[in-house]
Formats: structure tokens, sequence, C-alpha cells
């Protein structure tokens, strides 16, 4: 496999705005860092303390500890329109509450396809044979609770990306490779939160942190050329700000940061149980302060969950100008009826400076979900449009 076509599907898939590229262009298989559904995606890609649906898997599957009864979700979108490529990922979700186990077990499958691609051969521009290259993850987790207010999350991942099906005559290996990692996650979501002056601000408040991606290396071609998979770690809050009968009015942050180390003169990268560590102190704290990325969302539903609901939302996506650059706007909107739900979301660059026009704006994904059986009655905070 030629190594321009690896460095060319990375490039497409993640598309930083600045010259300067860091952590998006160290780690393999980025597709796992690709906000999967369409309400995240309408939050600024923001989730990691709201994660009330199935879609918890990727953000925080500790928040699925908190929800009872089943759902399913189906997101497609079709990635960077501008480039008017065949890039396209699809995700599914299930999530299923079990009394026997006391909490709920889920799965998601992730597929990015690349589109098709011509070999050719080393002594001219003939087409030898076309090949279709796309990456993919299976998912499976568990979530409990530990108590009343916290929640644990832990998922299994299986990973395979196929960028070629046949290497070149150099090279021994193809461009092929399979590889696993890991989630651990909690989750605080307080029955009770007593603040002075503000009261009991019980069940309008959680916090969540996740560790993803946690796993060894992934080589194409042989394991002196491995390169680390996305360790990222999601911190994230969420809050009801306003409630009445029919409206509330939900604000979502979160931080992230890809916990991958500095690369050695001979190219080296510490294994993740290492980097996970000195991935904070290999650079001055500068540099690791403009490696945190911060995204955010303000969602608002009218209705009853009983009944029809809809919801409006938007959000904010900051990431360092040195490293990566990526900054946009998202909308999104959304619609609850019966067991049916629906939404979708859309990114905009055009207000930034610089960022006219790119490959990420204009980005829509779309969602269809269903949900049944839940034990409780939903209420107006979280479990909140489920």
């Amino acid at each position: 496999m030629k190594k321009t076509l690896m460095l060319l599907v990375l490039c497409a898939l993640m598309m930083p705005f600045g010259a300067k590229i860091y952590a998006q262009g160290e780690a393999a298989v980025p597709f796992l860092e690709l906000a999967p559904d369409s309400r995240s995606g309408g939050l600024g890609e923001s989730g990691v303390g709201l994660a009330d649906n199935s879609a918890a898997i990727f953000w925080n599957p500790a928040g699925m500890a908190f929800l009872t009864g089943s759902e399913i979700s189906f997101t497609h979108s079709n990635w960077l329109p501008a480039f008017n490529l065949d890039l396209f990922y699809d995700y599914a979700t299930y999530r299923q509450y079990i009394d026997d186990l006391n909490g709920s077990v889920s799965a998601s499958i992730t597929y990015m396809n690349f589109g098709e691609f011509a070999r050719t051969g080393s002594n001219g521009p003939d087409v030898l044979s076309t090949f279709r290259s796309f990456d993919a993850a299976l998912t499976l987790g568990y979530a409990t609770k530990v108590s009343n207010d916290w929640g644990l999350g832990f998922n299994f991942r299986l990973i395979h990306s196929r960028l070629s099906d046949a290497g070149t005559e150099a090279e021994q290996g193809q461009g092929i490779a399979t590889t696993v990692s890991f989630d651990i996650s909690a989750m605080w979501r307080p029955e009770h939160f007593k603040i002075p002056l503000l009261g009991d601000l019980g069940n309008q408040f959680s916090f969540g942190v996740n560790l993803s991606n946690l796993g060894p290396k992934i080589y194409y071609i042989d394991q002196a050329q491995a390169d680390p998979i996305p360790t990222d770690l999601r911190i994230g809050l969420a809050a009801r700000i306003f409630e009445d009968e029919y409206n509330s009015l939900t604000y979502t942050l979160d931080f992230n940061r890809l916990l991958i180390g500095v690369a050695d003169s001979t190219g080296y990268r510490a294994p993740f149980y290492k980097a996970m560590f000195s991935s904070w102190t290999d650079r001055p704290i500068g540099e690791v302060l403009k490696t945190i990325n911060t995204s955010m969302g303000i969602e608002y539903w009218y209705g009853k969950p009983e009944d029809f609901m809809f919801s409006l939302r938007t959000g904010f996506f900051y990431e360092d100008p040195d490293h990566g650059n990526r900054k946009f706007v998202t909308l999104g909107a959304g619609i609850r009826y019966d067991l049916y739900g629906f939404d979708f979301s859309y990114i905009t660059t055009d207000i930034f400076k610089g960022t006219e026009n790119h490959p990420l704006s204009n980005t829509l994904r779309f969602t269809l979900l269903i949900g049944w059986g839940s034990k409780t009655k939903p209420t107006m905070g979280f479990p909140r449009g489920i």
C-alpha cells in the first residue's frame, strides 16, 4: 500500500485548519474521534455530561447506568461534502436495561467509508485494479449504578481498518489492520445537590469523565511502523438552567484531550499505558493547555414527554490554532413522538475569518431513534428527550 494513500485518508478525515498539525496527525484511525450522533453534533460536539441516550456509548457509557428500557438509533452523514467524494459514515447503537445485571448493556457499530481507489503499478499509470477503503469499529458496553448518584461504564472495542487490500512490491504487509481498545467512564448525577442561595439542584446537574480508546498501537505494514490509536480523555458537565411545565433549557460543556506522547528522534511514541501520564509532562504546560479542545452547547425542549416534543440546539467547538485550528458553530433540531425520535445537526465554519468555505462547513448528520419499555416516566430534566 502506498503511504500517500494513508496520508490522504487521514488528512481528509480530520482536515484541521491551521498550518501546524500536532495531535490530530499523531494518531491512527481518527474516525474514532468523530462525534457520531446528531444530537451531540448539534451541541458543539459535546455530550460527556449529558449522555442520556444510546449514543452515551461514545460520549460516556456510564450515563446509561441511569436509564431503563431499550433504544436503537441510526445515524448517517456525508462527511466533508465540499470534497465531492464518496466520504460518509454510518453509526448504529443499541442499549438494553437488564434487571439481572443491575445495569444496561449496549453496542454500537461505526463505519467510515473513504470511497473507491485505483491501484497503479510502479512502472506506469495504468490502473491494475480498484478497491474500497474503510474503517469500522464494533463496541460492546456495560453500565451500572454504584450508588443513587454515581454510575460506572465500561466498553470493549474491536477496530478494523482497511486502507488497501494489498501492499506495494517493496512492502511485505497489506493496508489492513485490526486492534482492540477499551473505555472506562464515570457519571455523577446527584439526586440532591444543595448550593447556598440556589437551593437543591438535584436532578438538574451531572458531571462525567470518559477515558476512551485505551489499547495497543495499530500497524498496517510491520510493527516497527505502528501508530497509537486516539486515546482520549473527555470531561464534561450538563446543567438544566431553566424548566417549567412545557419548557426546559440545558447547557453542556466538554473538554477533551488526546493522550498521545511526543515522538522521540526516531519517531517512537510511548505505549498508551505510559503516554496517558507522560503526555502531561513531555512538553511545557502552556503547550499542554493548548492541546485541550473545548466544546459547548445549549438545548431547548418544548412539550411534554408523554406527548409530542421538539428541540432546538446550537453549539461551538474550539481547537487551538497551533494544534489543528478547528473552529465551528453547530445548529440542530429534534422531535420526539411516542416511541420515535429524529435529530439532525449542521456545521458551519463561515463565520470565522480564514475558515470560510472549509470542507467541514455544511456537514449534516441525521439520526433516527426508537425507544421503548422505560420503567420510569421521563422527566423534564434527565433523562430528557430520550
